[in-house]
């Protein structure tokens, strides 16, 4: 989910945990810590995400719309019921189908588990050295996050791989079709939109598509490589990569069922509930709790 940006969201600049006690973000976070950061920031427990779109999205996915796949191609033909009762699994949403309204709900030691899950698959990236490949559907929100990561997994000897590099790509949109550019920031993939600036104050365009990693791929591989052991991402990177038989990783919001999904079916390693369209500070801690667990911390 993306909102718009400069929307208030009535939290303080360092989120308070439960009781109103401060929650430390300077520093590496206890679990403690991290999970009374994530309801405070609202990266768990009641989100953003409303039921509504979440419900919506569960019959889309069930109907096999595209524009929900992200890239993904279930085995298995998935009901709006069994999909209800996955995401209860995997993130915590409520699995009544009387309860259509409201915020929807992420439980955060499920959003913790799968946080040390994602550490554990980066901490042996980096030990085998592998080559990975890192891009982003939420480049406002989600950049710095990735970013830290590549950075970190470069200082460890993987090598941060960006194929296709200013590679047009056409992408469906709610406007009609429209012409991307592939473009790497940081070491982290996205697509700008027609037309944006190429500096850092216009960071990327936001996208659920599944092409910019299918052609990123597919040049690694007309090149002779290096291909990616490991593909970070959310959307369609982490989908699109999964589909194709890449170990990936990623996070998902409670109206992004295809990411659970290609979990459940083996083909994502790793999702991560959590809300993905807060501001983009909230997201350090995370990142520092991800990387001293990895044992890739800077």
């Amino acid at each position: 989910m993306e909102r718009p940006l400069g929307q208030p969201w009535g939290l303080p600049a360092y989120p308070g945990g439960p009781g109103g006690a401060s929650v430390s973000i300077g520093g590496v976070l206890s679990t403690a810590e991290l999970r009374a950061h994530l309801l405070a920031a609202r990266l768990a427990g009641p989100v953003a995400t409303s039921r509504e779109e979440s419900l919506r999205r569960y019959r889309l996915f069930a109907a096999r719309d595209p524009r929900v796949l992200l890239g993904l191609e279930p085995e298995h033909d998935w009901s709006f019921m069994e999909l209800l009762g996955l995401m209860g699994e995997k993130c915590g949403v409520s699995i009544d189908p009387a309860n259509v309204s409201g915020p929807d709900v992420i439980d955060p030691e499920l959003t913790i588990a799968a946080l040390d899950a994602f550490a554990d698959r980066l901490r042996e990236a980096a030990r085998d050295r592998r080559p990975v490949l890192l891009g982003t559907g939420h480049p406002h929100r989600l950049l710095g996050f990735y970013a830290a990561l590549a950075s970190a997994l470069s200082a460890a000897g993987c090598r941060v791989l960006t194929p296709a590099q200013g590679r047009c790509i056409d992408i469906t949109t709610r406007f009609g079709v429209r012409t991307h550019r592939l473009a790497y920031v940081r070491g982290v993939a996205m697509v700008r939109a027609p037309g944006a600036r190429p500096v850092a104050s216009e960071p990327g365009a936001h996208s659920h598509s599944p092409l910019p990693v299918r052609v990123a791929l597919g040049r690694a591989a007309e090149s002779g490589g290096p291909l990616p052991g490991l593909v970070i991402g959310d959307h369609g990177w982490v989908c699109g990569a999964g589909q194709l038989g890449f170990e990936a990783i990623g996070p998902g919001d409670t109206d992004d069922p295809a990411v659970f999904v290609g979990e459940a079916e083996g083909r994502v390693s790793v999702a991560v509930p959590l809300d993905d369209g807060v501001r983009s500070g909230y997201y350090r801690p995370i990142t520092r709790y991800v990387l001293n667990r990895a044992c890739l911390s800077q």
